[in-house]
């Protein structure tokens, strides 16, 4: 005989809660964050909040040790999870426990804690690792220089799985303390403020502190002979410049070049707010690639970007981007434009200010002397797809859809929007079409339209769309050249993209 329990509603109820979640209940993380750009880059199931980074590196043989503490708080109930890393792990710990692990692909480590991860709770990873950096080939290249007297870690848009294991996407941006030991006589550069140094037994220990949200590769790493400037603003930011010591002819002109960090900060606040960080500088190691990077207050110059003489519009360009890319980094690397449009037109800006051409003499000169079968106007800025994300039309037409805004809604509603934004997305992510909707509410005007002619049609806006936004009106035969023209494009090298090993430069 078979008797049917009847348990009273709000007793099933309880007993379901006492049961805890089965392991069905967990899932992994997903290998990939969901950039359609780089399926690979981040991951899913946990955010991270801050990396704690202690490294001891050799420059002599280019050994990297490190032990990272990794603080996130889980998204979903976690059975194992992903890191980037390239590098190889040796021990990983997830909440003080040993965990199991495993490399995969190319840049993956797999990590099964000991127990499964419940959903919104904070975790603690800790991962001991070890490597020679410049050995670690991803897709035939690397993201870390070796230079004669140490190694550089600065690349766009991956170089944290050459040093760190992270969650490496700008969907994750996180806090950073970055502690290096390093042989005396040598110096470690990173992000942020400079908060101690010490020395013991032939080894120098040097403490950066990153405060604000930072993406994985804006984090940067440089370790040599540096010769180090430092100073503070009027409003008592620490600023530290670093040059390497054996920059040669290059030299003096990177000097005059970033010893002007302050003052284009100073006149980039009145053009898009208070400045976010909490350092400001930049550094110029000895290295043979081509390319500046924005890292995170601390911008990242390659020395042959002075090899025509001083250059400030190219530090105009990576101080720009602290609040157009790395304050608001992008959602996805398809939103690239948000970061380098900008960045361009804040050339374009400082041009106009040092009265060597308006930014509006600079778009109708882009205009005129691209012919419209030019394969420039086949890249689409508001989603130009992975192998076009840093080619100059980002940057050259990206600019230029700025100015037709700037024609279409005044420069009082422009230069409202050029602070603003900053502001309303202050250490988060966006898109394009957030910034579309921003400017829509602000100017109270319809832009789709504008917007789609200028970034995402596969062709040079036709005449009427150019005369209407007010582009190249006066249809000269040979157009101008600006004044500024030839500093500007001198950086055009900024974002020169090389697959084997000078690398995705910004």
């Amino acid at each position: 005989m078979h008797r049917r329990l009847i348990v009273p509603s709000a007793l099933a109820a309880s007993l379901l809660l006492a049961i805890p979640a089965s392991a069905a209940d967990y899932t992994p993380g997903a290998p990939g964050i969901g950039d359609p750009y780089y399926p690979a880059s981040g991951n899913g199931g946990y955010d991270v909040s801050h990396y704690d980074l202690r490294l001891k590196y050799q420059p002599q043989t280019d050994l990297l040790e490190g032990t990272a503490t990794i603080i996130a708080t889980t998204t979903q109930n976690l059975s194992r999870f992903n890191l980037d890393l390239g590098l190889k792990a040796t021990e990983v710990r997830v909440n003080g426990k040993k965990a199991r692990f495993t490399a995969t692909g190319d840049h993956e480590l797999e990590v099964t804690p000991a127990a499964p991860l419940a959903k919104n709770r904070a975790v603690s990873v800790v991962v001991r690792y070890a490597g020679k950096p410049s050995e670690l080939k991803i897709g035939g290249w690397t993201a870390w220089h070796r230079t004669p007297d140490g190694g550089v870690a600065a690349q766009e848009p991956d170089s944290a799985v050459w040093w760190f294991p992270s969650n490496d996407h700008p969907l994750d941006k996180a806090t950073f303390d970055i502690s290096v030991s390093v042989p005396d006589g040598t110096q470690a550069i990173s992000n942020g403020v400079l908060t101690s140094q010490s020395s013991r037994l032939g080894w120098t220990r040097f403490n950066w502190r990153s405060d604000k949200p930072q993406a994985t590769y804006l984090a940067t790493l440089a370790v040599g002979k540096f010769d180090i400037t430092t100073d503070k603003t009027d409003k008592g930011l620490p600023v530290l410049n670093a040059y390497s010591k054996d920059l040669g002819g290059n030299a003096g002109a990177a000097r005059a070049s970033i010893e002007r960090t302050a003052e284009v900060a100073e006149w980039l606040e009145e053009v898009f707010g208070p400045y976010p960080f909490n350092a400001l500088g930049g550094y110029v190691p000895n290295v043979t690639s081509g390319y500046a990077l924005e890292t995170q207050t601390r911008p990242f110059y390659s020395p042959r970007q002075f090899a025509g003489g001083a250059n400030v519009s190219v530090v105009v360009h990576e101080l720009a981007h602290q609040w157009y890319g790395d304050s608001v980094s992008v959602d996805r690397w398809k939103d690239i434009w948000i970061n380098e449009g900008f960045a361009r037109y804040s050339q374009w800006l400082w041009s106009e200010k040092e009265g060597e051409g308006t930014a509006q003499e600079l778009a109708d000169y882009v205009y005129a002397t691209r012919a419209a079968d030019d394969p420039f106007w086949t890249v689409k800025p508001g989603d130009p797809g992975p192998d076009k994300q840093f080619d100059i039309a980002v940057y050259d037409r990206g600019a230029l859809a700025l100015q037709a805004l700037r024609n279409e809604i005044g420069d009082e509603d422009f230069f409202a929007i050029l602070k603003g934004w900053p502001a309303e997305h202050a250490y988060g992510n966006a898109k394009v079409s957030d910034f579309v909707q921003y400017a829509e509410r602000v100017s109270g005007k319809p832009l789709a339209a504008l917007f789609d002619t200028w970034l995402h049609q596969p062709s040079k806006p036709a005449a009427p769309a150019a005369a209407g936004a007010r582009i190249a009106r006066s249809q000269a035969a040979q157009p101008v050249q600006p004044k500024s023209w030839k500093k500007i494009a001198a950086t055009n090298t900024v974002h020169d993209h090389d697959e084997h090993g000078d690398g995705h430069g910004h």
